[in-house]
């Protein structure tokens, strides 16, 4: 087994940390206490991605380093929408139609193999949320009623997300993935973007106007591309933003549950 320096990645997050492997690839190594259960259904999501069509870094092997879990990506060059914006915030407009567009390419493919279902993935989620049973019961019904699709739905749709090499771009991180209506996964980018403006993370006012324009432009170009689903999109709204409380983040969950009860 190929040796490499731990203590030198060249990104960390949360659930893993990654290596340089080779010439043409880098290896995600999770931690310990991340199960093999979700490496194993990463390599499958990833692998039903990359064969439908939608522009993503190939993913090849799960193998073990030192006792820990990894895949080998494919090298992919470029760097990540939001950092471009943190550089240059004056081309939001740029950047939120280049976005758009690439979201609304996702959404043209659809997903083959078995993947799970983003109606599915909600229910669970909004079924074990600690709230009013009134409101779970008002959040349940709404999504029974909206239509399933069987598009390919990132579920974490955000501008870390996108890697940018002049005119190519590869998008990245399909943990989140399922098999749904386009129009959710644009709500659910949408509840991540109001939320970060909405928060702390972001505490200059000026940036924060800016997130907002990036939103409004996304939106407007989305519709341009994909025209006719902005009642729908509203109906979604409520839901996600409630599947979003079950991620535990607390400096947002005051917002969230005012989202989510905009739709009782």
């Amino acid at each position: 087994m190929k040796e490499i320096p731990l203590d030198q990645p060249i990104a960390q997050g949360r659930t893993a940390a990654v290596y340089d492997w080779d010439e043409g690839h880098i290896l995600k190594l999770f931690h310990n206490w991340f199960p093999l259960r979700d490496v194993e259904y990463e390599l499958k999501i990833t692998r039903a991605v990359h064969a439908s069509g939608v522009k993503s870094p190939a993913v090849g092997e799960l193998i073990q380093v030192r006792g820990r879990n990894g895949l080998v990506y494919e090298r992919v060059p470029g760097e990540s929408m939001l950092a471009m914006f943190r550089r240059k915030p004056w081309l939001v407009v740029r950047y939120a139609r280049i976005f758009a567009e690439l979201h609304a390419q996702m959404h043209e493919k659809a997903f083959e193999a078995d993947v799970p279902t983003l109606h599915g993935k909600l229910q669970y989620r909004i079924e074990h949320l600690d709230v009013p049973a009134s409101l779970k019961t008002s959040l349940l019904d709404a999504l029974h009623s909206l239509p399933e699709a069987d598009r390919v739905c990132h579920g974490d749709f955000h501008p870390d997300n996108l890697l940018i090499s002049g005119s190519d771009a590869n998008i990245i991180d399909w943990i989140d993935a399922s098999r749904g209506n386009p129009l959710a996964d644009v709500a659910r980018t949408s509840v991540i973007l109001r939320g970060v403006a909405a928060s702390s993370q972001i505490p200059n006012p000026i940036l924060k106007l800016f997130v907002k324009s990036f939103h409004s432009v996304y939106l407007s170009r989305y519709f341009r591309l994909r025209p006719g689903g902005q009642a729908e999109y509203r109906r979604w709204l409520p839901i996600v933003a409630a599947a979003r409380l079950d991620e535990g983040i607390k400096e947002l969950e005051g917002w969230l549950l005012e989202q989510a009860k905009r739709g009782e």
